[in-house]
């Protein structure tokens, strides 16, 4: 299966994630995504991604300097985005539980009748 799409509709979830516990520059984000599994995840769609958040207003920003090249600007989650984190992860763990069940289904002896009717 083809992971992009899939990537395309959990990215902003993903994102708001890898800075839950650590502000991150575009490219570090990248890089953590990356190192979490999602070894798909393209550097322009990230920077797509933390622009549309910020305009969203679900993270904040700030420069630091950098001695050896330009400036870094960082991404931090704020309280709007950790609503919206938590609301979309329990949105999130619903869909997977229904979409697990639909593509894996429960093996014979699971499917048996239990003595309160059919299951």
């Amino acid at each position: 299966m083809d992971t992009t799409q899939l990537l395309k509709g959990v990215l902003d979830i993903a994102v708001l994630a890898v800075i839950r516990d650590e502000d991150g520059y575009g490219y570090d984000i990248v890089r953590r995504l990356r190192a979490a599994g999602l070894e798909d995840v393209g550097d322009a769609s990230v920077y797509g991604t933390l622009r549309r958040l910020y305009a969203a207003g679900l993270v904040s920003t700030y420069v630091v300097p950098s001695e050896g090249g330009p400036h870094r600007k960082y991404y931090g989650i704020n309280d709007q985005g950790r609503a919206t984190l938590d609301a979309d992860r329990q949105t999130w763990n619903h869909f997977a539980q229904r979409l697990g069940a639909l593509i894996n289904p429960e093996s014979p002896a699971d499917s048996a009748p239990t003595s309160g009717g059919i299951k």
